[in-house]
């Protein structure tokens, strides 16, 4: 065996080590996917509190603390840069697993990213182009974060360990405990505690918001996240991730040879992964409207006083990630009892459950817009029931694809290529976003009764065309469904 050859299976050996001999043992996770669902926790925190005041900072006036874009605007805005903080994670996966290893991408990721909040910040001192320079360092902070940090998980798991799908839905509730706090944290600096109000017709009013506030706590967040992270990383992972995983050389010439062909399994695997991504496209074009439509109609038209009360729009962001927290253990549990009966649900038939448990959602929003009447009065409120059933809906079916979705990448993707096709998952969100933005431009135009009830139609009948096609892909996937 070559050197090269032997530095190959040494860093194949290290990203399955730990999965192997769990399997073998109890069914307990290692301890580094705590470290991961730590790391994530804050990361998410970060991300999510910047994009629970993003749409509202955009579309309030100067004087109230933002930068007065029309809705229209704000939500193309809204959904350019959301889509393109799933595009880069291509790049960044190739990179990681070509040149520079899948932790020191991570960190790279992780201080980009908090570079980009504290320019958030920074706007009302250095003015508005340190907007566009903090959002365009979080779109590429988090190319290099997202991606990989999903594949150290996967790669704490041989292939065919059944808790894998248990694992990525542990690790989600990681992400969502932080999504869960950020709105409340960043939302209470950004629109109480450093809010200018004033009594305006015997109604205590936000005259002025504190948004930079509430961008400053999210990078703070990003920069807990990675000391924790580089601090216990070699304790709880070991060599995982270190080293990018290199083709060998070749013997006859001692130079980096042509990367190997993919088999006819490897090919039909990814092209599984590239098929459900395309469908997946519908999930979060209607799931991120959470950001856009769904927060411009919470804070108009739906009735958020309580116990006398006013909600804070942005904390409305923290509903979808509270139920993800309470639900997603059950879910986990689901997955590896079924799996251990021999009953477990295949891929594609649980991201499709998914996609029509959204489009059930969005009929209750429907059912808010007929309370109303279709009246543009915004004083004639909708009951705040309709909107956490929406939440609730969407939450189940999100627990259905999205993080079925990581397992199905690292279990179907060739080991030199996990992270450059999780970037390629991260293409439907991508798409997505863009698609959600314009979807939500058209509000007004069309009607938000219109809207809604398309988007449940649609994602409906998607989802119900993906679990059609569940004995073709499985039998694409060869044994790893």
């Amino acid at each position: 065996m070559s050197v090269n050859q032997q530095s190959l299976t040494e860093q194949v050996n290290d990203q399955n080590a730990s999965g192997e001999a769990a399997a073998k043992g109890k069914q307990k996770h290692p301890k580094g996917l705590y470290l991961l669902f730590f790391t994530e926790l804050w990361e998410r925190f970060s991300y999510y509190g910047m994009r629970g005041l993003l749409t509202l900072y955009l579309v309030k006036t100067a004087q109230e603390g933002g930068l007065g874009f029309s809705e229209a605007s704000a939500t193309l805005i809204y959904g350019w840069f959301t889509g393109l903080v799933y595009l880069t994670p291509i790049a960044g996966g190739w990179l990681a697993d070509k040149y520079i290893g899948h932790r020191r991408a991570i960190l790279i990721g992780g201080v980009t990213m908090a570079l980009g909040q504290f320019s958030l910040f920074s706007t009302p001192y250095l003015g508005v182009q340190m907007t566009y320079l903090g959002l365009l360092l979080l779109i590429l902070g988090n190319g290099f974060f997202k991606p990989n940090i999903s594949s150290i998980v996967g790669n704490l798991y041989a292939q065919g360990d059944p808790r894998r799908d248990s694992a990525f839905t542990i690790f989600y509730m990681g992400i969502n405990i932080g999504a869960f706090l950020a709105p409340l944290v960043c939302g209470y600096l950004a629109e109480d505690y450093f809010a200018t109000k004033e009594m305006v017709n015997g109604v205590e009013t936000v005259t002025r918001y504190g948004f930079n506030y509430g961008f400053l706590a999210a990078g703070i967040g990003m920069v807990i996240g990675q000391i924790v992270f580089n601090t216990l990383g070699k304790k709880y992972l070991g060599n995982l991730g270190l080293k990018p995983v290199k083709a060998e050389n070749d013997p006859a010439t001692g130079q980096p040879a042509k990367a190997a062909k993919l088999s006819k399994e490897e090919i039909d695997r990814v092209s599984v992964i590239f098929i459900i991504s395309l469908f997946v496209i519908f999930f979060w074009a209607g799931f991120e409207q959470a950001g856009s439509s769904l927060t411009l109609y919470t804070d108009k038209y739906i009735n958020r006083e309580v116990f006398g009360y006013l909600i804070p729009t942005s904390w409305f962001q923290s509903v979808n990630p509270l139920f993800i927290v309470a639900f997603a253990p059950l879910t986990a549990n689901l997955w590896l009892t079924l799996a251990k009966r021999g009953k477990d649900l295949s891929i594609p038939t649980k991201m499709g459950m998914g996609m029509v448990l959204l489009g059930i959602g969005f009929f209750f929003m429907v059912g808010a817009v007929m309370e109303r009447g279709g009246s543009e009065d915004t004083a004639v409120k909708a009951s705040l029931a309709w909107l956490i059933a929406t939440y609730f809906f969407h939450t189940i079916g999100e627990l259905c694809l999205s993080p079925i979705g990581l397992s199905m990448v690292t279990r179907l993707a060739p080991v030199t290529l996990v992270s450059m096709l999780m970037g390629v998952w991260f293409l439907a969100p991508f798409v997505a976003q863009i698609a959600g933005g314009y979807i939500a431009s058209y509000v007004e135009e069309l009607g938000a009764l219109t809207i809604f009830s398309a988007i449940g139609a649609f994602v409906i009948v998607a989802g119900l065309i993906l679990i059609a096609l569940t004995r073709k892909l499985m039998h694409m996937m060869h044994g790893r469904g």
